[in-house]
Parts: structure tokens; C-alpha cells; sequence
């Protein structure tokens, strides 16, 4: 079936890119048709128990159309969402601006080249897209958001150490906007209603159950799925989940065709049947056209769509695969913390499993505007309740010791004369004091590092990615200290992501670049509008468009492009 259906634009993604583009063009008038790979989360349907958790991985060949998807590179690893609404599925909701004074990219030789838009042109665009986001500011004011250890703690280190400390604006609802937050209170509508969206669903206000990561159950976070796609789909868009693009090409007579399978929901989580790969069977590939193509599948998911498609579009840019960061992102953890009570040291609480995964941020300035290195931001983590649990059977011998002393008391208390054990003492020593899980806090960085990975094909056509961490040593050299000075400064030690002792590998959660922006073809796959240059009508929407990092947290740099891409695309 070939060229069956043809729609006025059609958007390849659902993320902060794709959403944006979606509800544009449709409030435009335009005939939209979204196809998103991966499947719709209403509340209640994120994976939580081990064999859930099992299966939540994107490999459909194997039968699994799961929310995550990890592309292993040699430097690098990325972690990347496959659901309808994107990375909004699995982010920490931060929405910061990117800073006035950093909009360039530096070149290995220490050069810079500025972006070729501004913060000035991002402006209104950047608060369209707040507008829709609708984002809240942890509530310190009132109770229980008041009492977070981790926010606390992050504030007092950035004291310490005169750094810039703020609450950012997060994606999340923690209350009526006219009333306190509460937790766990139903949403309410504009209408007055609970349901209002595509999903049909009650969403609840934050519960700070630390899942957001992970999917947020209860609908507390404003999720693309709750504005941009809700009202894309309100205004006529067709949005198509577990529809995964194959294939792009120019057409002779204009616009663009693109081939989809679909991804049967009876193949999910059957690794094989009848011998072939699930998910194989039934799904004959699907052609569709379009005036315009919006290519918004997220760094990896469109970089690899137009190197495994270059052929049909011979006039792309030899710039494409360039310019490839990853935001500078880096894991750390401080662990141990104490603090000192009464002439001792005692453990100090920092309770990283309560309260939404980031709320608090420190800015390091860039040597732009007065530093004496690379720019970054430093953002408390957290992680779902249940992950503390694992972190205190980390402590074999201790777990083991407890047990034995509770099992022995057990006995002496059978045979002994004591009619009445303490058993709540015992099962309060049974589980310990806590002090592992309690006392340590995730530290997340991210900022300007050196943008110079190259994607490519490998000889087998899979994406590949040249990176390497001693590019951007500045970069790291200047977080490590400062994760270090705040773990110093919060009585803790500090320890980074194992896999930088192991391998020297990083792991991010925001990869960008790969079809950067441009003032011509010479220095970038798109041009300032977010069109292709040479192929009219074909724009991309997604933080592949970066020419270098944002620095903060680059959900919100990347809508308000797309806001803009927009504008252009609808004349």
C-alpha cells in the first residue's frame, strides 16, 4: 500500500520537538498525522516490579516495547525514551532558560562559534511553551514540600561555597494553582473536570515518591501527553502510537513519503514465536505522504533515520553526524554525609527517595561570564523509595550480623523467662539505622562541554559514535571538583559514576547535536528556521538541531526551537 494516505505535515516523534510541532501545525489548520514508536502510558501503566521492570526496554525484534532504549557508543552511553510524549515520559522535569551569555560551542583548538540564534529570538518562545508546560516551583512554604532534606542540604553547600542556588521551574503539578498544594489531590481542569485529556484519566498532585524517572503513575507531572498532544489530538491531529519509521525519501511530484511498521501489542514481551522475532510477523511496512516532514525522533533516533536513508536525500550536508555532546551530563554521589551534633559527628539525612528526583540547582559560571572554566549546573537527585532498600543490602556483612542477632534473640526470648519481648526494638535493629540510604544524595551535572562526537554508520549499518571524554577534560576536571567541594562542604565523601573508573564511559540522558543549526550547509544540516537546507518542506525538530550543549537541562531550549521552527513552517 503505497501513498494511500497523504496529510499536510507529518511528524516523526512525539517529544519536546515533535509535541511542540504537532499542536502548532494543527492549530495552523493543517492535516497532521504524529507516528510515535512506542506505546501510551496513562497513569497507572509505568512498570515498577522487577519482571515489569524486565521488560521495559525498547527492543522490539525481541518483543519489547518498553520505555527505555540505551545506545552503547565506545565513550558514551545514552539513555532515551520510546512512549507517546518522548522524553517527558522519563525526565526530571527542570525547565531553566539557556543563558544569555551561552549561545557559541567550543572548538577543540579553544575557539568559539557562536549559535546563530540568540536568546532575544527564543524569548517568546520560551514563554509560549511555559505557558503550556504550566510549571510550579517546589512549594518550600508549605507542608510536607517544606521539609525536604536534600533541597536543604544542596542550598547550605551552595552557601559554603558562594554558588548561585534557585528552585527551578518544574514540569509538575503540587497543587491548585488558587489553593495550598496538597499531595495526592485530584487534579482539577480548567472546566472543572479531572479527565480532560487523552487518556481519558484522573491525575493526582505530587506525592514525592521520587518516581519520575521512571514514569510518573499518578499523572503528576505535566507530561507532553497532558498538554501538547492533548490538545494537538483536541484540534484534529492523528496521533499513532507503536508506529516506527523505517524509511524517508523525497517524492518527484514534492513532499515527503515515509514507511512505518507497527508494533502489535499481542507481540509485547514474547521474545520468540514460531521462530521468528516477535514483532516481525504481522506489520507489513505502510507508506504515507506529506507536504512537509518534521523529523523530531530525538539526537539518535533522527540521526540514525537520515544516515540510514542518505542516499535518497544525496543533497544533505557532509555536517550531518557532527557536533554531537552530551550536555556535559555526569552522575555523581555523595555518601557518608554527617554532620556534627553535640561535639560528634552524626549522620546527616539527606533523604534522596522523597520528593520530586531534582528540586533545587547551583549555577557555576562560565568563564563568558566571570568562571575561571567551563560553565555547568549541579542538581540534587533522588531516585523511587524502593531503590533504598537496595541500597542498605549493599552492606552485606551488616545485613547478615542483624539477622543473626535478631534470630538469636528470637531463641534466647523461646527458652528464657521474658514474657513480653521488645519486639519493636528488635525489628528496628533488624533493619538498622539507615545511615546508607539516608545519607547520601545523586549529584547530576551538566553544562558546556565540547561538542566534536561524529555519529556515523559502522559496516554493519548500526549508528556508531566517535567520542571521547578527554576533549571535554576541562569540562569534567571543573564538575568533579565541584561535586567534591559539595560533598566536602555536606560532611560526605564523594564518589562518580562507576563507569567512569571502569571504562572512562559516561552515561547521558541528554545527547544533542548530530544535525545542528547553521548559518549555511558548510556549518550545519539545518538552517535557524529548522529547515533542511536543500530540501524544502523537510525540517528538523529535536535536539539533534543543537550546535553545541545547552548547559541546563535542554527540554525547554528544545521546545522553544520547535516553537520557532513552527512559526517559520506555518509562513
Amino acid at each position: 500500500m503505497s501513498g494511500s494516505e497523504h496529510f499536510d505535515a507529518i511528524v516523526v516523534g512525539s517529544g519536546f520537538g515533535g509535541s511542540v510541532m504537532a499542536y502548532r501545525l494543527a492549530e495552523a489548520g493543517l492535516r497532521v498525522c504524529v507516528l510515535e514508536r512506542g506505546k501510551r502510558y496513562p497513569p497507572g501503566s509505568f512498570a515498577r516490579s522487577p519482571r515489569e521492570m524486565r521488560d521495559n526496554l525498547w527492543d522490539p525484534g525481541r518483543g519489547k516495547q518498553g520505555l527505555f532504549q540505551v545506545w552503547s557508543f565506545g565513550g558514551i552511553d545514552g539513555v532515551v525514551a520510546a512512549g507517546l510524549g518522548g522524553g517527558s515520559l522519563i525526565y526530571a522535569n527542570v525547565l531553566i532558560r539557556k543563558d544569555e551569555r551561552w549561545f557559541f560551542r567550543r572548538r577543540p583548538d579553544g575557539g568559539h562559534d557562536e549559535w546563530p540564534v540568540s536568546r532575544a529570538d527564543l524569548e517568546p518562545h520560551y514563554d509560549r511553551v511555559e505557558s503550556m508546560l504550566a510549571p510550579q516551583r517546589l512549594p518550600v512554604d508549605h507542608s510536607p514540600y517544606d521539609g525536604l532534606a536534600k533541597t536543604a542540604a544542596l542550598r547550605e553547600a551552595a552557601q559554603a561555597l558562594d554558588l548561585d542556588w534557585t528552585l527551578p521551574d518544574l514540569a509538575i503539578t503540587f497543587g491548585d494553582p488558587t489553593g495550598a498544594p496538597v499531595p495526592g489531590e485530584p487534579i482539577r481542569d480548567p472546566s472543572g473536570g479531572t479527565t480532560d485529556n487523552l487518556h481519558g484519566r484522573t491525575r493526582y498532585t505530587c506525592r514525592l515518591c521520587g518516581e519520575c524517572n521512571i514514569g510518573c503513575n499518578y499523572g503528576s507531572k505535566n507530561t507532553l501527553d497532558y498538554n501538547y498532544l492533548t490538545e494537538a489530538d483536541r484540534l484534529g491531529a492523528e496521533l499513532r502510537d507503536r508506529c516506527d519509521v523505517r524509511h524517508i525519501a523525497p517524492r518527484d511530484e514534492g513532499g515527503y513519503v515515509v514507511g512505518y511498521v507497527t508494533h502489535l501489542a499481542e507481540d509485547e514481551n514474547e521474545d520468540q514465536v514460531g521462530g521468528a522475532p516477535a514483532g516481525a510477523r504481522r506489520s507489513p511496512e505502510v507508506d504515507i505522504t506529506a507536504d512537509r516532514l518534521i523529523l523530531a525522533a530525538g539526537t539518535f533516533g533522527t540521526a540514525d533515520l537520515l544516515l540510514k536513508n542518505q542516499h535518497r536525500f544525496p543533497g544533505l550536508s557532509d555536517r550531518l553526524g557532527h557536533y554531537v555532546s552530551g550536555n556535559g551530563d555526569l552522575l555523581g554521589v555523595v555518601h557518608d554525609a554527617r554532620r556534627t551534633e553535640g561535639g560528634r559527628a552524626v549522620p546527616r539525612v539527606l533523604a534522596p527517595s522523597r520528593g520530586p528526583v531534582i528540586t533545587s540547582t547551583i549555577r557555576v559560571p562560565d568563564q563568558a561570564d566571570g568562571g575561571s572554566g567551563p560553565g555547568l549546573y549541579l542538581q540534587d537527585g533522588g531516585y523511587p523509595g524502593f531503590v533504598d532498600w537496595l541500597v542498605e543490602a549493599t552492606d552485606a556483612t551488616g545485613v547478615f550480623h542483624r539477622v543473626l542477632r535478631f534470630v538469636e534473640q528470637l531463641l534466647l526470648n523461646r527458652v528464657g523467662s521474658t514474657p513480653q519481648p521488645n519486639m519493636d526494638a528488635r525489628i528496628a535493629g533488624l533493619i538498622g539505622d539507615a545511615r546508607r540510604s539516608s545519607s547520601l544524595l545523586p549529584l547530576l551535572g551538566m553544562g558546556m562541554d565540547t561538542p566534536d562526537g561524529v555519529l556515523s554508520l559502522d559496516s554493519h549499518g548500526r549508528l556508531s559514535l566517535d567520542w571521547h571524554v578527554d576533549r571535554s577534560s576541562d569540562y569534567f576536571a571543573e564538575a568533579i571538583k565541584t561535586m567534591g567541594d559539595v560533598a566536602a562542604s555536606l560532611g560526605g565523601k564523594f564518589s562518580i559514576d562507576p563507569l567512569w573508573h571502569l571504562r572512562r564511559t559516561l552515561v547521558t540522558v541528554h545527547p544533542l547535536g548530530g544535525c545542528s543549526m547553521g548559518v549555511d550547509s558548510e556549518r550545519g544540516v539545518v538552517g535557524p528556521d529548522g529547515s533542511v537546507f536543500g530540501y524544502p518542506g523537510l525540517v528538523i525538530a529535536d535536539g539533534s538541531v543543537m550546535p553545541g550543549p545547552v548547559g541546563p537541562n535542554p527540554s525547554l531550549t528544545i521546545a522553544a526551537l520547535s516553537d520557532r521552527f513552527a512559526d517559520s513552517l506555518i509562513g
